[in-house]
């Protein structure tokens, strides 16, 4: 492809108007993120036929944008499908059965947090995360009379956090392939800012639930009796979440072990459920579960899931994934980032240009993958010119990156959470403490040099410009 040199001015310009159009389309008017990343593609690509691409060109580039995000497709469809099973098999309500009994209402919010951080270090993904014990803590928790902003926020805190400490997440694999180091050096290293923000996170949550003594427990009993007259509570109802566990320990990638999980969990409701017929399952895992029970509440938190529900997430990753190809390969990212390169002659400097890289990365284009691959990729000759170890670098991808996807309200991780649990993201935002601290420990890191890598002790170079990846 050919590359038009472009004016950084003109680069902020185009730049500024996505993310306008897409901020006040989401935030402003409440539209559904995929309208507004809709028309920021067709500013962009009648923009680009402007500065004289060809439309094979702009072709090019959203193909190659949306080859980085068929394996998450495919995940997310699997996810879909293993929400709708594991309520109508009873692993869910049995977990929310389970939590009634053992969790105590002034403990729910950290013990939430901590719970889904086993669980996500165990699978290692925040969205399966979610997806199951996530939904069981959020219909606890919704009995329990807690705000949905704030048990979202604890959710989503713990599978971020596990999904952090895990050497099966995706994220922490891409990282520390993209920055070139050793996985266990990389997750070691993001420790200097995760376990620190994960121990204020569950203090702050601590302080939340204290005193909190508006459990209505004629609302709990009624929700429990509605579970066990409804579904299958039985320890027998948790062999998927044992299954996982299993796939997990001996390293099963994603995509087989939800694919087990899915038909395992299938075939356990030939089991429970008299004269159910194959149809009958084949809609749940397409259209999801519906609830119907005598309780009103517990229907609506459990007539949730299948693979069609996944679709609006679909389309998402589907869009911002071509709108990220066009802003790599018409060359508006490192526009921006080269010039800026020029001027990074500090390690704070360094560390805070590549958080705000990641950060601006995820606003523009929403996609996890592509907020550490770019400033990944951008920045290795600056860190290295620096002295600065690779696996800094890998730890500032994770903390601007990784964990900041899920607050994105048109981000992928923004909108599968909102869909979820039924929470905006707008909403839950102010309460994924964990997320928010981590950027705030990694920049500390950087001006203090507390817990910085560095190659060796040579004075500090001015990075010469960022090659383009065009």
């Amino acid at each position: 492809m050919k590359h038009i040199q472009l004016s950084i001015r003109e680069a902020m310009i185009m730049l500024g108007l996505i993310l306008g159009i897409v901020g006040v389309g989401v935030i402003g008017f409440g539209l559904s993120p995929q309208v507004p990343v809709l028309l920021a593609m067709t500013v962009i690509i009648f923009w680009a036929r402007f500065k004289g691409y060809d439309w094979s060109e702009i072709n090019a580039s959203i193909k190659d944008g949306i080859d980085k995000g068929i394996i998450p497709i495919v995940i997310f469809i699997l996810i879909g499908a293993m929400i709708s099973t594991w309520i109508a098999a009873g692993t869910i309500p049995t977990l929310m059965v389970f939590g009634f009994d053992a969790l105590n209402a002034q403990w729910f919010l950290p013990t939430v947090f901590l719970v889904c951080a086993l669980v996500g270090a165990a699978v290692g993904s925040c969205f399966t995360v979610v997806s199951t014990v996530g939904i069981a803590f959020f219909g606890i928790g919704i009995t329990m009379n807690f705000n949905p902003a704030i048990i979202a926020g604890a959710v989503v805190a713990g599978g971020v956090f596990g999904d952090k400490c895990s050497p099966l997440s995706e994220t922490n694999n891409l990282a520390a392939a993209v920055v070139d180091t050793d996985l266990f050096d990389h997750m070691k290293t993001i420790l200097w800012s995760t376990l620190p923000a994960a121990l204020i996170t569950t203090v702050v949550f601590a302080f939340l639930g204290m005193g909190h003594n508006h459990a209505d427990m004629s609302k709990i009993t009624a929700t429990v009796q509605a579970l066990n007259g409804n579904f299958q509570i039985s320890l027998w109802a948790l062999i998927p979440i044992v299954l996982v566990f299993g796939c997990a320990f001996i390293k099963m990638a994603a995509i087989p072990t939800m694919l087990l999980n899915v038909f395992v969990s299938a075939g356990m409701l030939f089991l429970t459920i008299p004269h159910l017929t194959l149809q009958q399952v084949a809609q749940i895992i397409t259209n999801g579960f519906v609830a119907k029970t005598n309780n009103h509440q517990v229907n609506a938190l459990l007539s949730r899931g299948g693979i069609v529900s996944m679709m609006p997430t679909v389309a998402l990753i589907v869009l911002t994934l071509s709108l990220g190809g066009l802003l790599v390969h018409l060359g508006l990212i490192s526009a921006v980032m080269n010039p800026l390169a020029a001027h990074l002659n500090t390690k704070g400097k360094l560390i805070a240009a590549a958080l705000a890289t990641c950060i601006g990365v995820n606003l523009f284009v929403g996609e996890q993958f592509l907020s550490i691959i770019l400033p990944g990729r951008a920045f290795k000759q600056a860190f290295n010119a620096g002295n600065l170890a690779s696996r800094a670098l890998g730890r500032v991808l994770e903390d601007g990156g990784t964990v900041l996807n899920y607050l994105v309200p048109w981000g992928v991780g923004g909108v599968f959470i909102a869909n979820t649990l039924g929470v905006p993201t707008i909403h839950y935002l102010p309460f994924v403490f964990f997320s928010l601290l981590c950027p705030v420990f990694s920049l500390l890191s950087g001006v203090t040099g507390l817990g910085l890598k560095t190659n060796q002790a040579k004075p500090v170079l001015k990075v010469k410009s960022i090659p383009t990846n065009s």
